[in-house]
């Protein structure tokens, strides 16, 4: 009984762990949204309001240079719940040599990118002591730093703007040995997330090989096998009202806030029921062997398209070498559009 009591603890500590996304991003984030607007109009308290916004001005660029991170944070012990709880692994192929600055282009997106931020915004997997001498730094909307408090946090894990004033300033105005992590596909690839499924946006994705030909930080690509399996994703078929009701609020949403939502579910707090907690299922994020890029200040457009030719064989190189081993079948294939 000891031990099936022990067992339920740590399922327990980490379901609590996958589950704390909701009261940091909502709560957090709802608490400075509501409170410093009624603290300026209706409150005693206006000048905590003013004190909020000042520090958020003066404090404004440190997001894109860099930011705060933190040791601390990122070796809390919630993480390796974090990651027990599917579980979550990061495999090298290839040193990386802290002589030089990296683009680590990950793929595929999935609903919400699990494997990225445990692997590279946190110390759960190991990457310190697996990349030695290299600081990774994680892209993620810019919207996120407009947001006391939520700010501090996504910070303090090395969580950085995936704009190009951001990530230009980290390859070239850091020294050396940083790797900015970017998931090419976006929130776009989301809507092609299926278990079983290996599609990714990446045919007109130009923009990171760009900006890696400006700034001579090598391109490696990775791949995170099981990414896609822990949500299933609904799309209704076409010409039904859900369909129709579907499309209309994915426009919306895209239109207004710039993201694109898919509908998805997975498991409840017990298993076997239905839910929005992800399933359990492993996700390997398999780093793959940098290549070298030449620091070209304006690249023209057939360079750009020869070093995106050579990543995406780089990528399928990666992806057909560890498919098997991480539960796709021989015959899986890669597509790109």
């Amino acid at each position: 009984m000891a031990f099936f009591s022990r067992l339920d603890l740590q399922e327990g500590l980490q379901t609590l762990s996958v589950l704390q996304w909701i009261p940091v991003y909502v709560f957090l984030g709802a608490i400075p949204i509501l409170l410093i607007p009624y603290f300026l109009l209706f409150s005693k308290f206006w000048s905590l309001a003013v004190l909020s916004l000042a520090w958020l001005a003066y404090d404004w660029n440190t997001h894109s240079q860099g930011g705060r991170r933190s040791a601390w944070v990122r070796n809390w012990t919630l993480w390796t719940y974090f990651r027990n709880y599917f579980p979550v692994k990061l495999v090298k192929t290839h040193d990386l040599s802290p002589k030089h600055n990296y683009i680590i282009a990950n793929h595929p997106h999935g609903v919400l990118s699990f494997g990225v931020f445990i692997n590279f915004a946190t110390e759960a997997t190991g990457i310190a002591r697996i990349f030695p001498s290299i600081t990774p730094f994680v892209g993620t909307l810019e919207g996120i730093f407009w947001i006391p408090i939520v700010r501090e946090y996504v910070m303090s894990m090395g969580v950085c703007p995936v704009s190009r004033s951001a990530l230009k300033y980290l390859l070239t105005q850091k020294g050396s040995g940083n790797a900015v992590v970017i998931v090419v596909g976006g929130a776009a690839e989301a809507l092609l997330c299926q278990p079983g499924a290996s599609t990714l946006l990446l045919k007109q994705r130009k923009g990171f090989v760009k900006l890696a030909l400006k700034t001579g930080a090598y391109l490696v690509p990775s791949y995170s096998f099981g990414e896609n399996e822990v949500f299933n994703q609904e799309t209704f078929p076409e010409g039904t009202w859900l369909r129709l009701l579907q499309k209309a609020f994915q426009n919306t949403l895209k239109k207004i806030l710039g993201l694109n939502f898919c509908t998805f579910h997975g498991r409840g707090l017990t298993h076997g029921s239905w839910g929005f907690l992800p399933f359990n299922r492993p996700i390997t994020t398999v780093v793959g062997e940098p290549l070298p890029i030449p620091r070209i200040k304006r690249p023209d457009q057939k360079t750009v398209d020869k070093y995106h030719a050579l990543y995406i064989n780089a990528l399928r190189k990666l992806f057909d070498q560890h498919k098997v081993e991480y539960g796709l079948p021989e015959t899986q294939e890669l597509t790109i559009i």
